[in-house]
């Protein structure tokens, strides 16, 4: 396999054509290896469109997913960052290189662990994983420029929402299957968010997401 070509075909006629086209985000796809955290019994696959799965039930999202989320969120280089979900690490490395800092939970240590080394190895230093369930909060009284779920949530957690900054994004996806809603959800003022749903879409649901209250006759 031609590494670099089929790179470069999944930025071209996958990422590109779903409407991302910030230069910035398609050049970072080049410089962090995604077959380098794809795991080893499906590093062929890295580069194609699809979700390639890590055990434990879980996923990697699809390249266009991943690239269409980072450009949506608009990361700066002052900005903290939490994601729900470390999963591969790939996404982790992705937010990493464009932020200040990122907090990174999982509730599978293995994913935690495997993580770790593959960030390290490639030089990541402004990166804290966590071992743990974030799926309703993560108490950080510091609170946090982006947050990202990286598995679906049929109801979003409120104290979530409010450990953004102002001026802070979360994106999510919300609902149930087989339609979800991606979410990107702003903090205009304290105690005060707008939403934009970005597109449809269905993904695995975090492990314990809060569900809303069942309707008793």
């Amino acid at each position: 396999m031609d590494i670099e070509q089929s790179r470069y075909n999944m930025v071209e006629q996958q990422i590109r054509p779903w409407d991302v086209l910030n230069q910035n985000v398609l050049d970072l796809l080049f410089k962090v290896r995604r077959e380098d955290f794809v795991p080893e019994a499906h590093r062929a696959l890295a580069f194609v469109d699809m979700e390639i799965p890590l055990g434990h039930g879980q996923a990697m999202w699809t390249p266009k997913l991943e690239a269409r989320v980072i450009q949506e969120l608009d990361i700066r280089p002052t900005d903290r960052v939490l994601e729900i979900g470390t999963g591969s690490g790939y996404l982790t490395a992705l937010l990493a290189s464009k932020a200040a800092d990122v907090v990174s939970v999982d509730i599978v240590p293995e994913f935690t662990a495997a993580a770790t080394q593959k960030l390290r190895a490639h030089g990541f230093g402004n990166v804290v994983l966590h071992s743990g369930d974030a799926a309703r909060d993560w108490p950080d009284e510091a609170g946090f420029d982006v947050i990202v779920l990286t598995g679906s949530t049929p109801l979003l957690s409120d104290a979530l929402v409010r450990r953004l900054r102002v001026g802070g994004r979360l994106f999510a996806i919300t609902g149930d299957a087989p339609v979800m809603e991606a979410q990107l959800i702003t903090c205009s003022g304290p105690g005060t968010t707008r939403s934009v749903t970005l597109f449809e879409t269905c993904f695995a649901p975090l492990l314990n997401a809060p569900h809303p209250a069942a309707f008793v006759f």
